[in-house]
């Protein structure tokens, strides 16, 4: 495939693009806890309540579709390691109003990300510690935000530990999950996989909720994308990209499925424990002493994990924006330490906004979240389309290969299609779905715009977000 040429520094720029700041460990468990967040914790409880132990066949379908998506991804990814990801490579494959639209989609995600995980930690926080929720959550996004302003190997750093403790938390709780089954973990109440079928069956909902856990299931796998995002300031993207897309795997089944497994064997999938969330609710059944206090701790680590990379992959999605002349140039104007500042310092703004709407506008701060409903599958959608015109232009792909081109590609497309269709059947879902598409509306036609006007890119600034080592240039090689 040919690349286009680095992108220069925009005016009044210091330093490269962005620095390979990010350690291969980092790396390493950027992209396991990008799947770990609190919806596996608590929101996996609203799955199980729908479609009962069946809610298994949902994870499974769901992550099928994961791991689709990140081989298609990890595909295009590895043979151009760009900050910008998915929407530059739809930029280059399906044209600019693509790129512009998803990525602006995108970066509106995970702003409203920001709001969603701190209002979470803030509860908690200031349940605890009898102070108003708007406190902690401010001070959360406060510390997380600047840490983010300094230096990319700060976010490295951050979210290596609280993935590392993220994933202690999940192996303990399988190990006491596999004791419990076995009979050998002493005072416990829960036993056996009975509750497998049970109480009612292991599709007591009939089979048609399968469905309803499916989407739930789908949007709690979001984030898998973004170590493609941060390997491009890594020291050997391409290496970590291969990497991550080919343990993906195992990560879905281990900590997804089997956790989900350990919670509808051990508690009854209509049980009112289950509110409070299905690891708690697994773990008061164990007697396990201060469950709830355990849970509270995991959760505001899950959560500053969520916040922390929202922040992170905002600024560098609107970063590339910039870079390809998509938003405002400021965004794209990186500090001596290689950080575009003003990106981050607007993405969190508008976060922090967003927390103050919620509690003094909280019917707009329900309409503003519900705008981010389906962007995730249209995400998937766009990678997907882009996968599928990249590989038709340059039939040799890179060292990562989609499987089954083009017959799972094409597959993976009608099924998401299909997923948004039934988006629109399920009451529940269509407020969210037809605000996204609204959105998107707009976006697409803006975008269009753009593409339409002669010379609207500014000269030399093609569709690249970072300077890897494989593109940077040699003055900037000798620098690093």
């Amino acid at each position: 495939m040919h690349r286009p040429p680095p992108s220069a520094p925009p005016p009044g720029a210091h330093g490269p693009a962005l620095t390979q700041g990010l350690k291969g460990r980092q790396i390493t468990m950027i992209s396991i806890g990008g799947v770990i967040g609190a919806g596996l914790f608590v929101g996996s409880s609203t799955a199980v309540a729908a479609a009962g132990p069946a809610v298994l066949v949902s994870f499974l379908l769901a992550a099928a579709l994961v791991v689709l998506v990140m081989q298609m991804l990890g595909e295009m990814a590895v043979a151009h390691p760009d900050t910008g990801s998915f929407s530059t490579y739809a930029d280059r494959a399906l044209g600019r109003w693509a790129g512009f639209s998803v990525g602006w989609l995108y970066w509106w995600f995970y702003v409203l990300v920001i709001p969603i995980e701190a209002i979470a930690a803030g509860e908690v926080v200031g349940g605890l510690f009898a102070l108003p929720s708007w406190i902690p959550a401010l001070a959360l996004i406060a510390v997380l935000a600047g840490s983010n302003l300094l230096a990319v190997r700060n976010y490295g750093e951050f979210e290596y530990w609280f993935a590392f403790l993220k994933v202690i938390a999940i192996v303990a709780f399988l190990v006491l999950g596999v004791l419990a089954v076995l009979g050998l973990l002493p005072g416990s109440d829960a036993r056996g996989v009975g509750h497998l079928w049970s109480d009612g069956g292991f599709a007591p909902r009939g089979w048609t909720a399968v469905v309803a856990g499916l989407l739930t299931a789908m949007f709690s796998f979001q984030g898998s994308e973004i170590v493609t995002i941060a390997a491009a300031e890594s020291e050997a993207p391409r290496k970590n990209i291969k990497k991550a897309v080919r343990a993906v795997v195992w990560r879905l089944g281990l900590f997804y499925l089997g956790s989900i497994f350990f919670v509808v064997s051990l508690v009854p999938w209509d049980s009112d424990a289950l509110a409070d969330g299905s690891y708690q609710a697994v773990l008061d059944r164990m007697n396990i002493p201060g469950a709830e206090r355990i849970m509270d701790v995991v959760l505001v680590v899950a959560v500053s994990s969520c916040l922390n990379s929202a922040i992170y992959t905002a600024s560098r999605m609107a970063f590339s924006l910039a870079r390809r002349g998509d938003a405002p140039a400021a965004f794209g104007v990186t500090s001596a330490s290689g950080v575009p500042r003003c990106a981050v310092v607007a993405s969190t703004a508008i976060g922090v906004a967003a927390v103050v709407a919620n509690y003094l506008l909280p019917r707009v701060f329900t309409y503003l979240i519900a705008s981010s409903g389906a962007i995730a599958l249209m995400m998937y959608l766009v990678i997907a389309l882009t996968q599928y015109a990249t590989r038709r232009k340059a039939p040799r792909p890179s060292e990562v290969r989609m499987w089954g081109f083009p017959y799972l590609t094409l597959a993976t497309i009608a099924f998401i299609s299909g997923v948004l269709v039934l988006m629109a059947v399920l009451p529940e879902h269509r407020l969210e779905l037809w605000l996204s598409l609204g959105l998107a509306a707009v976006l697409v036609t803006l975008g269009a715009l753009r593409q339409r006007r002669p010379g609207a890119r500014p000269p030399g600034r093609g569709p690249v977000g970072v300077e890897s080592p494989a593109t940077a240039s040699p003055a900037d090689a000798v620098r690093r």
